[in-house]
């Protein structure tokens, strides 16, 4: 989206996750987001917005859909199990890529939300990790992939995508999305799936 079809909202908000970013959540101040968008007051932001929670619950709140709406997305499309954890990297890196600092805000920020907003916002994460440790059954169930706890699965997963929304810029410009994917893919799920090569036990490696 260009700065022109940006509404006032949407360009504080962006302002508002650059500073959360630079200097983080507390330490911003209205009047700080103020001078970033080029208002006198910090008191014309509260047309927009009633304080510096309630961006941030925007950030948050949009970023957990981005990846909650993405996912049941990749659920509806009734492929296998595999190709749902490929399309669920896919979505990781194309949302890394597209806002990167509101990643990154949403990413280290939410523990500042209030009781209420917090709740739900974890509840939202829980959603999303429960569908997508579903799939992850779902690909043992079926014999496609081994049989590791998929909890363990899910957060090694999840860890190993994190990365991305801290080098996005780079990736961006030095790596074409294609190849990311398939590198990713090659890492996260060649070990996963049920006929790759089982790790030698112990055992049998001092023979």
């Amino acid at each position: 989206m260009t700065d022109t079809q940006k509404t006032k909202k949407e360009y504080i908000l962006e302002a508002a996750a650059g500073l959360f970013h630079e200097n983080g959540y507390k330490a911003t101040s209205m009047r700080g987001l103020a001078e970033r968008v080029g208002l006198r007051q910090a008191s014309s932001l509260y047309s927009h917005y009633s304080s510096k929670e309630e961006m941030l619950r925007d950030i948050c709140f949009n970023n957990a859909h981005k990846f909650l709406d993405g996912l049941v997305a990749i659920c509806q499309q009734g492929q296998g199990p595999i190709d749902q954890l490929r399309a669920l990297i896919r979505l990781h890196i194309s949302i890394a890529t597209e806002d990167a600092t509101s990643i990154i805000v949403f990413n280290d920020e939410w523990r500042h939300l209030s009781s209420e907003p917090l709740t739900e916002f974890l509840d939202l994460r829980k959603e999303y990790e429960s569908k997508v440790r579903h799939i992850i059954q779902e690909g043992i169930d079926q014999g496609q992939l081994r049989r590791i706890d998929p909890s363990t699965v899910l957060y090694t997963i999840l860890a190993a995508l994190r990365w991305l929304h801290y080098r996005p810029r780079k990736i961006v410009e030095t790596k074409d999305k294609n190849v990311l994917q398939e590198e990713m893919e090659i890492l996260l799920l060649s070990g996963l799936k049920e006929e790759a090569v089982s790790t030698p036990s112990l055992a049998s490696s001092q023979k």
